[in-house]
């Protein structure tokens, strides 16, 4: 007597291919921004307020000027300390990192890592047709990493 299967027809599994995890998936869109003209001790108010350590300066038109971090903060510190000035009152833009390097929001995040393993920065400004769009950090991408892990990687 033939045995007589009760499953029913087997439906083979599809892999799930993988799209290209793109940085404008994985970036902060909220932004706090800082300003040529505002004052350190507000910037550094700001650092604590948010819990951030540094973010982008860009102008009244929103184009990006530069990035002030907590490292800018502390050298202009103990700076500040040698030659017995308060710092205070001067503004960000005597502080702020002028030559900014940027990512596109079209680069993969897997270049983006490589970006950031081959240099020492924590977080890069997104730029979409020269136009500020969100802030890539590494802890984004360890992120994005760990939500891929259990896919395959290509």
């Amino acid at each position: 007597m033939a045995i007589k299967s009760f499953q029913g027809p087997r439906v083979t599994a599809k892999r799930k291919i993988l799209k290209n995890i793109l940085v404008k998936d994985i970036m902060s869109k909220k932004l706090i921004l800082f300003y040529p003209k505002q004052t350190i001790d507000e910037v550094m108010k700001d650092f604590i307020k948010y819990k951030i350590s540094g973010g982008p300066v860009v102008n009244k038109y929103g184009k990006l000027m530069g990035i002030i971090s907590e490292a800018d903060c502390m050298k202009e510190i103990s700076e500040s300390r040698y030659f017995n000035m308060p710092i205070l009152d001067k503004t960000v833009f005597h502080f702020m990192t002028r030559n900014v390097q940027t990512i596109d929001a079209h680069t993969s995040i897997f270049d983006a890592a490589s970006l950031f393993s081959k240099t020492k920065r924590r977080r890069f400004p997104v730029l979409d047709k020269d136009n500020l769009v969100g802030q890539v950090s590494r802890k984004d991408i360890v992120i994005a990493a760990i939500n891929l892990k259990s896919q395959t990687w290509r």
